[in-house]
């Protein structure tokens, strides 16, 4: 047999190259090739000698109509927590891998551990495979959660990726639980746990058990400081879901959002909120974002969507002069680049210029908007701390808005404006200031912000 063959692969894109280099050819990222050994691959039909033989001909398969093949209906698994089943599309479907991926500490496991223990309490088989925590700990952990049965779930502390294919086929359990997919390592390759070769090889063959025994499988997957799950492209495609799990550990409140579902839609959200016993489902957050809102300049409420949730948000903007040559632009909860957008757009058609000033822009709650519905609320929250004006849509009640700002100028209109008008109604906010009320930023600046301003009501 021939020796094994040494390439250098990108950790980033899994691109592949004889030499190592600074910079990856495929992606561009700087020291990111690692080299690994690759072994030749024996073909099926190779001799008694070991060497690779001719393939031979393939044999031809028939194909037949899409309408023939029999798509047996599986019965959903529930995981007994509602916002997840949601944002799943139902529940897990059994011999699917679905793939969790946040930041550390946002409550990853213990997410993964609350949906096994409603399972086990349901009569479900489960199994929680950990590659990070001995069982000890995993112990520690679900004793302080108070939904479920946490203490009957099975646990296995291992890292080597042969035992964990053991004994998935051996106890057959219906769902398991594999924290994470960067930490399992299989001995038959040479590279270290978490490279590009290592997590794909992990993958498939977590896959092959998953859909050959009928198993949910829920895999745990690191993050980059970007946000960006970790490791190649192919552990994204290869599973049936993606799932972030998104929130800062300084505030209570999580999101969980659906970036790829095979068995359901990506446009829920599910909200939850962390508190000492654990995550709990959070079914009306608006109601504690409006009781919460400050009603004071620089304060307004956004009518935004979380997949088809409507969902009633405080931004807040401070302006403040700044003692720098560059003035700060401080975002949290909404892409810097649009507030840079937006900022240019107010100070070119509203005449609310803040070019020399610190803008600070925040989404109370730690929830973060990526919808360009937010434009509007921003400009308005930004001009009202400018002119140190609150904004009220009725006596006593904060502004509500949304809207696109367009680069001239216009507002343009949304998605489930309806929806969002009738959530604002629901809390007694009054008229909603919105594309459809207004053509032009300008004229929404203006009766709202100025001293003088026209009257918004219908």
């Amino acid at each position: 047999m021939s020796p094994p063959k040494r390439v250098h692969v990108c950790s980033a894109c899994g691109h592949e190259s004889p030499r190592w280099a600074g910079q990856c050819p495929g992606c561009g990222e700087w020291n990111t090739l690692v080299e690994e050994l690759r072994r030749p691959v024996v073909s099926a039909r190779a001799g008694a000698s070991g060497r690779a033989g001719p393939a031979g001909p393939a044999l031809a398969v028939r194909p037949v109509p899409l309408g023939s093949v029999s798509a047996e209906a599986h019965t959903r698994l529930s995981t007994g927590i509602g916002e997840l089943d949601s944002v799943l599309g139902g529940g897990l479907v059994p011999g699917s891998l679905v793939l969790i991926g946040g930041s550390p500490g946002v409550g990853k496991s213990t997410l993964t551990t609350m949906a096994l223990a409603h399972l086990a309490q349901s009569g479900r088989r489960t199994l929680y495979v950990s590659a990070e925590e001995s069982a000890a700990q995993i112990r520690l952990r679900a004793q302080r959660l108070t939904f479920g049965s946490p203490l009957e779930i099975p646990v296995i502390a291992e890292t080597d990726l042969q035992t964990v294919v053991a004994t998935l086929e051996h106890e057959r359990p219906e769902v398991c639980v594999i924290d994470s997919v960067q930490t399992l390592h299989c001995a038959e390759l040479t590279s270290a746990a978490g490279s590009v070769a290592q997590v794909r090889e992990v993958a498939t063959e977590i896959m092959r058990v998953a859909k050959q025994n009928g198993i949910a499988v829920l895999l745990v997957g690191h993050v980059t400081k970007e946000g960006a799950l970790a490791g190649p492209r192919v552990l994204e495609h290869l599973v049936d879901c993606v799932l972030q799990f998104e929130g800062e550990r300084e505030r209570t409140y999580r999101t969980v959002r659906a970036v790829k579902n095979r068995f359901g839609s990506t446009n829920e959200a599910g909200v939850f909120e962390m508190r000492d016993s654990g995550l709990v489902e959070v079914v009306d957050a608006s109601a504690r974002f409006v009781a919460e809102a400050t009603r004071a300049a620089g304060s307004v409420v956004l009518c935004a969507m979380e997949g088809t949730r409507p969902l009633l948000v405080e931004v807040q903007a401070l302006v403040s002069p700044s003692e720098l040559e560059l003035p700060r632009r401080v975002v949290a909860g909404i892409d810097r680049n649009r507030l840079a957008l937006v900022l240019a757009v107010l100070g070119r058609h509203a005449g609310i210029g803040v070019g020399h000033a610190d803008v600070f822009v925040n989404v109370v709650g730690g929830v973060r908007v990526d919808e360009p519905g937010v434009d509007l609320a921003v400009a308005l929250a930004v001009a009202s701390a400018a002119r140190g004006f609150a904004l009220q849509s009725a006596p006593g009640k904060p502004l509500a808005c949304f809207g696109e700002v367009g680069l001239t100028g216009e507002l343009r209109s949304v998605g489930h404006a309806d929806r969002r008008v009738a959530e604002a109604a629901k809390f007694g906010l009054g008229t909603v200031v919105s594309p459809e009320r207004f053509t032009t930023l300008r004229e929404a600046v203006t009766a709202v912000v100025s001293r003088d301003r026209i009257s918004i009501a219908s």
